[in-house]
């Protein structure tokens, strides 16, 4: 048996723990990558590595979720409100354009937001494990801590439409055993291209 099979058992069996495993490793990998070239250092012990990577795994397994719900769920509702072309490479184009379109739609915003937010309570204490469980700051203190200008202005308006639709369209045209690995992929992707943008800024 070859890695690759060995690689699509695992993820089949296993889907809920590979992709803890992937985003925790890749994702994190994303933002070393883009702190280092923003900042021509390595990041130290109050970047938070390991409390980003438990987020980040924990993000996965939801990523996990909602793949699997809104490629199950968005074919449901082709014959009465979604367009096909009667052409099957189209119309497979099409699909996971619907599928990356309503994920990215209804899900993305709530996983952006919540990423953020942890990520300000692992900077307000440190990058300390204790951060995950730390009642400070309070929910309320990290909403308000949110750049909405931000978070509204560049994370949802730019780069969900201009980066993560087509890229997630990319993925659901990929096989079920390889999607969530190049979803943490392409976080890696955009953090670096995000980091370039800053430098050059």
């Amino acid at each position: 048996m070859g890695l690759l099979e060995k690689y699509e058992i695992i993820v089949t069996q296993y889907p809920f723990l590979s992709g803890f495993i992937k985003f925790a490793v890749l994702a994190v990998a994303g933002e070393v990558l883009a702190y280092r070239i923003k900042t021509r250092n390595w990041p130290g012990r109050a970047f938070g590595i390991l409390p980003k990577s438990i987020v980040w795994g924990l993000l996965g397994i939801l990523i996990v979720f909602a793949f699997n719900i809104f490629s199950k769920g968005v074919p449901q509702i082709y014959d009465s409100l979604l367009p096909f072309t009667g052409h099957p490479p189209a119309d497979r184009i099409l699909n996971a354009f619907y599928i990356s379109l309503f994920m990215n739609i209804f899900f993305a915003p709530v996983m952006m937001l919540l990423h953020r937010i942890m990520d300000i309570r692992i900077e307000a204490n440190q990058g300390k494990l204790s951060s995950l469980v730390s009642g400070s700051p309070s929910t309320v203190e990290l909403l308000k801590s949110v750049s909405w200008e931000r978070m509204w202005g560049f994370v949802f308006k730019k780069t969900i439409p201009l980066f993560w639709i087509p890229a997630h369209t990319l993925t659901f045209l990929l096989p079920p055993t390889w999607q969530i690995l190049f979803a943490a992929v392409l976080s890696i992707a955009l953090g670096i291209i995000l980091a370039f943008a800053n430098t050059k800024s």
